[in-house]
């Protein structure tokens, strides 16, 4: 009996694409021996959609060139009989194409166009069943200011901030810097639509807050600012399943060399080919129980307000004096999936892909069993006269 595929996707175009590759080469290994098959769909940086077992091996990611060059061109498409396949294109009278029928799609991406909801949306358009958040709870998570104010408006507490476009940067500079020095001796600077930690700076003077605007704007076009919390204490955690039913992983600390973690604390460890496993980071973090707990409750209240899917993980700043605490981001598709903190909830890494599998199922027949489609024939003979009598009318 042949196994059920699964599309790992990831690379895309975006600031993350390497670190998407790493989640994904993680992924692949893990559903090794799993009972499914997996299918690598490799978008490169010119979004540019490649399938191949040549993409399994992380070393042919050194020379993109050569590795896309040996890999099969691939679109998603539709046999007669409606059903979605993943199928190569190939040239040449003799040559023929694979098609590879899509049981369920598993996004690997981080950031831009794989996570924001674009990619969900082409799942939705197929009707492919796939991991992770929707196309509404993809788009709000990598949103930091909507969801900041989903979140307020909930009642979760955000770390006081401005936000501004680079339009509104140009013509505001004055009054943008002048807002940023009522939020206190020091502040944070963040791309809006962007993870990884990729463009953010703490900053503890307007010169230094001006140096990391321009710089945050080569990565996004929308940038937020907010107050830095101090002394602080990041705490993270996960949350798995529905936005109506789901559960929520221990705490942990990350340890990063600076007061908040980078990108090369997180990827450019001894052992960044791990990705997030790679990072340093104290499980379960070594906080009060009461404060853990609320941090968890408080995960799940965010994951539903977003109406988050699947698996994502959320992070948190706390005021290291008074234990008060701030969400700060959520991650609707986290590196390395954050596997490492389902470890010590006794769920192995595959078993917590295959939960995000059976999750995904689950959505799928819970959407396609409502009604879809109304039973009425607009193009009618008797609907066609009805719109001719609204052009008389006019």
């Amino acid at each position: 009996m042949s196994k059920s595929n699964i599309i790992v996707a990831f690379g895309g175009v975006s600031p993350e694409h390497e670190v998407s590759v790493l989640t994904a080469m993680q992924v692949l290994a893990a559903f090794e021996d799993s009972a499914y098959q997996t299918i690598p769909l490799y978008i490169s940086k010119s979004g540019q959609w490649f399938t191949g077992d040549v993409l399994r091996d992380l070393k042919k990611y050194k020379d993109l060139s050569k590795l896309t060059s040996s890999a099969d061109t691939c679109v998603f498409t539709r046999l007669e009989d409606g059903r979605p396949v993943l199928k190569t294109i190939t040239s040449g009278f003799f040559n023929r194409s694979d098609e590879f029928p899509v049981y369920a799609v598993l996004p690997a991406f981080h950031g831009s166009a794989g996570e924001n909801g674009s990619f969900q949306g082409i799942c939705e358009t197929y009707n492919m069943p796939y991991c992770g958040s929707g196309v509404m709870g993809s788009a709000i998570g990598m949103n930091k200011v909507v969801t900041k104010q989903l979140c307020g408006a909930a009642g979760i507490p955000v770390v006081d901030g401005i936000d501004f476009t680079e339009s509104r940067w140009i013509d505001n500079r004055d009054q943008i810097l002048s807002d940023i020095d009522a939020l206190g001796e020091a502040s944070v600077v963040k791309p809006v639509n962007l993870g990884s930690s990729i463009g953010v700076e703490i900053v503890k003077n307007l010169d230094e807050a001006e140096t990391a605007i321009e710089t945050a704007f080569r990565y996004d076009s929308y940038l937020l600012v907010e107050k830095a919390i101090s002394p602080l204490v990041e705490i993270n955690c996960s949350v798995l399943g529905t936005p109506e039913d789901n559960k929520v992983s221990v705490c942990e600390r990350p340890m990063g060399s600076e007061e908040l973690l980078s990108f090369a604390d997180k990827y450019q460890q001894e052992e960044g080919a791990k990705g997030m496993a790679s990072a340093d980071r104290e499980i379960p973090a070594d906080i009060p129980k009461e404060l853990a707990e609320n941090i968890q409750s408080t995960a799940k209240k965010v994951f539903s307000t977003i109406q988050a899917s699947g698996l994502a993980r959320l992070d948190f700043l706390v005021n290291a004096d008074t234990n008060k605490f701030y969400f700060n981001e959520i991650n609707t598709i986290p590196g390395s999936f954050s596997f490492y903190l389902w470890k010590e909830n006794g769920l192995s890494f595959n078993n917590l892909l295959e939960e995000l599998v059976d999750i995904a199922i689950s959505q799928h027949q819970k959407k396609n069993g409502r009604v879809q489609s109304y039973e009425t024939n607009l193009l009618s003979q008797k609907a066609v006269k009805g719109m001719k009598g609204l052009k008389r009318s006019k």
